[in-house]
């Protein structure tokens, strides 16, 4: 571990640093310079396009030249900006600065007046962040969401003729299958991903109180709205709210951080059942040799990977909430408390990131205990009272639910036998009596 890691204030970008590092290009305060540069130098390139009288000389095939500004960037570029930012005091505005000086040397001094013309640093910020934010989701989380929920897919796929006695409020209930539980957050897991997709990723364009102002008083004749919808959905792939006060208005960035929450409200459910599942002995944990449980009692094999994602999610969740709940509100046409809280969006990503690298680590080392889920499941033939007393319903037998209740509320082993005996006792056909025989814990499983 280098000594920067050593010395970092937050685990992410210390004691994790490899398991968020890939984050780093999306939410790093380089990578958010390098993407306010990438909307710049492709703004320019838009009024070129339009184009104005100024810009009409300026020779497309020197595009790619501006597009190397940013698809070039590295951190002593980013250094360079951050000089320049001590003298401005403005993020923003040393960004235009460094791409000025880049038009001079490419010769391209005539034209630079138009770098940033007639925005405000929102604009930028505004297109900037979610651009970084979606391709962040594209490129990080999705795959790693998609590997866990492959992961569980496999296992629910594998262990779906597994019967294990279910317990609702802790106690013994009706019994069902290892595969379906985990089936169950599968399922949810797929609902908020669909949820997920549809949301858009908005970003606000239209000067410093999304209007136009400046753009419409320096040439009145363009459609400076539809330039800015062009603008925003087609070169940077993303939704262009309008219309918007100064800065963009969050709503859907905040649907966003809402619906990553559910998402991990369910995968700290999951790890919560396992980490209960091992308690109850259904499963070991592969050892890895060298590894220590507990410093002072040499048996123990925790399980921490579900602990660990437990811990972690908790941190992103409130993050998200802070986020969402924040963000979509700013005093008239703006202030300056989203700047801050906007710096910290990568936070609950890398959280959320090692959370998920957790829960596949901890689902890997799983070893089904078959032994335990049939012995639980033989220990307590009380939980076939309920089919036993919903076939003589439906045979018309008299109050056949309380009749089971005296049977099984007794401190009496409810077992086979005992069950069997009962069924003997009851005024019905041999054949019902046969059928209801043929029910045990394990195979009394639904559908």
């Amino acid at each position: 571990m280098s000594l920067y890691a050593l010395n970092a204030i937050s685990p992410i970008d210390g004691r994790y640093r490899n398991k968020t590092e890939s984050l780093a290009a999306y939410f790093s305060e380089e990578a958010l310079i390098k993407y306010r540069v990438r909307v710049e130098i492709e703004y320019f390139i838009a009024l070129c396009e339009i184009p104005l009288p100024q810009l009409s000389s300026f020779e497309t095939s020197q595009f790619e030249a501006l597009r190397d500004i940013y698809r070039n960037f590295n951190t002593a570029n980013a250094e360079e900006i951050k000089d320049i930012e001590k003298t401005t005091n403005h993020d923003v505005k040393a960004v235009e600065y460094f791409i000025k000086k880049a038009f001079d040397r490419l010769g391209f001094e005539k034209f630079k007046e138009f770098i940033h013309f007639g925005l405000t640093s929102q604009d930028i910020n505004n297109t900037a962040i979610p651009l970084s934010l979606k391709e962040a989701m594209n490129q990080i989380y999705v795959p790693q969401y998609q590997e866990l929920l492959g992961q569980l897919e496999q296992l629910a796929s594998e262990w779906s003729t597994v019967p294990m006695l279910a317990r609702t409020h802790g106690q013994p209930a009706s019994p069902t299958r290892l595969g379906k539980e985990i089936e169950v957050f599968v399922v949810r897991l797929k609902e908020q991903f669909n949820l997920l997709n549809d949301i858009p990723s908005a970003a606000k364009f239209g000067g410093a109180t999304g209007n136009f102002n400046a753009h419409k008083v320096a040439y009145p004749d363009i459609d400076w709205k539809s330039f800015g919808q062009k603008f925003v959905q087609e070169k940077l792939g993303l939704h262009h709210s309008f219309p918007t006060t100064q800065i963009e208005h969050y709503d859907h960035m905040a649907a966003l951080f809402d619906t990553l929450k559910r998402i991990n409200t369910i995968v700290l459910d999951l790890n919560r059942d396992f980490w209960t599942y091992i308690s109850m002995d259904y499963f070991k944990q592969q050892i890895k040799e060298g590894e220590v449980g507990s410093s002072a009692m040499p048996h123990k094999v925790n399980p921490i990977d579900f602990e660990n994602s437990e811990g972690n999610l908790g941190i992103a969740n409130a993050l998200f909430e802070h986020l969402s709940a924040k963000l979509p509100v700013s005093r008239l046409q703006r202030d300056l408390t989203d700047s801050t809280v906007l710096r910290n969006v990568g936070v609950p990503f890398a959280h959320t990131l090692i959370a998920f690298q957790s829960t596949l680590k901890g689902l890997g080392k799983l070893l089904l205990n078959r032994k335990k889920f049939e012995q639980d499941l033989e220990n307590n033939w009380a939980v076939v009272a309920e089919a036993i007393q919903t076939i003589l319903r439906r045979e018309g037998y008299p109050n056949p639910y309380e009749a089971l209740k005296g049977l099984t509320r007794t401190n009496a082993k409810i077992d086979k036998v005992l069950i069997s005996n009962f069924i003997d006792t009851l005024t019905i056909s041999d054949n019902v009596k046969k059928e209801l025989k043929a029910i045990s814990p394990e195979n009394y499983t639904g559908i």
